[in-house]
């Protein structure tokens, strides 16, 4: 007998009336129709089931701390990592650990269970890393944390950064990091690439780097970084996070750059929210929109996908965990609205996501882990446009979240009754 069988649910590739069978909290079959004795069974009419939300770039250890000490006024990323600094020393383990928890709780409920978090390690006491090593011991039952090991004020340019770093990995950090743009000169950038993608080398690991987050056309460490993977036989475990100076660079340049980073396997990780929001702050008009050429890269085999980046943190004090926004505002930025489009966004916020951090359990197909989430839409159309509430989330067959169908009823006279958004 099976554990779970779900019935009657629409996949994102577009499949309809399709069964999911569970047992041993992995999927043993996924097919129209399908009728089975289960312990329990559940019609999912018609809704969208899809594999767990992804966020490949984030900072836990930020989250939830706006207002401390005080408010960014300019709204600008340099205000914001100034922020930070004023922030760190009045940071406490236990604090971290809170705010990050009551994160992932957020997380959970929307069905976002795989987070690759980067965590600051310009500090030598390494108090952001030993919290968020905590955190993720103690959310492993439920959310896959992913940590990377983060100079946010630069490996060369910080006393001491290359030894911070390493210490944080030596601590059990999964992922190499870096911000090459914010080193004191642009060869300190390249430097600072050369010597961390070796250092990942040498130990086996992913790297995950901050790249040109500017709007400056001449910032071009992501070539580097390009040119790093693919001299140290990196190719497929390398991202580059950002790169917002993409937006200002000349056409003929970006030409050459885009088959260099295919070649490489570098993905690249947009932030749309944040993207739209910290860049083109010294533009007066026409003010650029400041996020990467994903239609460009995406067209040239680089695979792309979405960051929430920031939840109400110095640098952006809105969010909540919903990877949904996420794509909706990256949909908008791009211009990405034909059909495929919009897929291309979904899978941004999913499957192109969950390959970014090297998932390989994950998907609606045979053999994987059953974890999913059920939405309250017919597609991803429109989950997306409604940013769909989500009706139940499971982890390994395990249901972690559930929720009411969200209904709104009128008392308008002569229309009265439920209220239905979607499209029938």
């Amino acid at each position: 007998m099976l554990d779970l069988l779900i019935q009657r649910a629409t996949l994102p590739d577009g499949r309809t009336d399709v069964s999911v069978a569970v047992q041993g909290g992995r999927i043993v079959e996924v097919t129209p129709g399908l009728q089975a004795p289960a312990h329990e069974t559940m019609d999912a009419g018609g809704m969208l089931l899809s594999p767990p939300f992804c966020d490949p770039h984030f900072h836990m250890d930020a989250t939830l701390s706006y207002g401390l000490p005080r408010v960014n006024q300019s709204g600008t990323l340099l205000e914001g990592i100034a922020l930070w600094g004023e922030l760190k020393p009045l940071l406490t383990e236990e604090a971290l650990v809170e705010r990050a928890l009551a994160y992932c709780d957020w997380a959970v409920a929307r069905g976002l269970l795989h987070i690759r978090s980067h965590v600051d390690t310009s500090d030598p006491s390494l108090l952001p890393v030993r919290a968020l090593l905590e955190v993720k011991r103690r959310v492993a039952p439920y959310i896959d944390l992913q940590l990377v090991a983060f100079p946010q004020d630069g490996v060369l340019r910080t006393a001491g950064g290359v030894d911070s770093l390493t210490r944080a990995l030596d601590l059990g950090v999964d992922v190499v990091g870096g911000i090459p743009h914010f080193e004191r000169t642009m060869a300190d950038g390249a430097a600072s690439v050369k010597l961390l993608c070796e250092l990942a080398a040498a130990r086996g690991l992913p790297v995950d780097m901050h790249c040109d987050e500017s709007d400056d056309p001449l910032s071009r460490h992501i070539e580097t970084l390009a040119f790093e993977a693919q001299r140290l036989g990196l190719q497929g475990r390398v991202n580059g996070s950002h790169c917002t100076s993409m937006h200002s660079m000349d056409n003929y340049y970006v030409s050459k750059l885009l088959p260099l980073i295919a070649e490489s396997g570098v993905s690249v990780v947009a932030n749309p929210l944040i993207n739209i929001t910290l860049q083109g702050r010294h533009d007066t008009y026409p003010k650029r929109r400041g996020m990467t050429r994903v239609p460009e890269l995406l067209a040239a085999g680089v695979n792309v996908a979405f960051g929430h980046d920031c939840v109400m943190d110095p640098w952006y004090g809105l969010g909540s965990g919903d990877m949904l926004e996420v794509a909706h505002m990256g949909l908008h930025v791009a211009q990405m609205t034909s059909q495929a489009g919009i897929r291309d966004c979904f899978d941004a916020v999913t499957t192109r996501a969950a390959r970014v951090m090297g998932l390989a359990d994950y998907g609606i197909e045979p053999g994987k882990a059953a974890s999913f989430v059920l939405l309250q839409a017919a597609g991803v159309t429109e989950a997306i446009r409604l940013r769909a509430p989500r009706l139940k989330v499971w982890r390994a067959g395990r249901l972690l979240a559930d929720s009411a169908p969200q209904q709104v009823r009128l008392a308008v006279p002569g229309r009265e009754g439920a209220v239905d958004f979607m499209k029938r």
